[in-house]
């Protein structure tokens, strides 16, 4: 598991749409606790006791891509 807080630079996101397909796809990891987005940095922030692969695969599934 990862440590409680990861905050990824997402490849592509900008608009609202790319922020809620990024935030919704995030949110179904298991062990997520709060995801917050950041449009203007084009950054995610994650909070929780969650898998580091898990959320960039759910990154890649909103058709981004995640940079820690």
């Amino acid at each position: 598991m990862t440590p409680s807080q990861v905050t990824y630079r997402i490849e592509g996101m900008s608009c609202d749409h790319c922020e809620t397909a990024v935030s919704e796809q995030v949110e179904k990891v298991p062990g997520v606790a709060q995801v917050r987005v950041d449009l203007t940095r084009a950054e995610v922030t994650v909070h929780g006791q969650f898998d580091d692969s898990a959320v960039r695969a759910a990154v890649d599934a909103a058709g981004y891509e995640a940079v820690a």
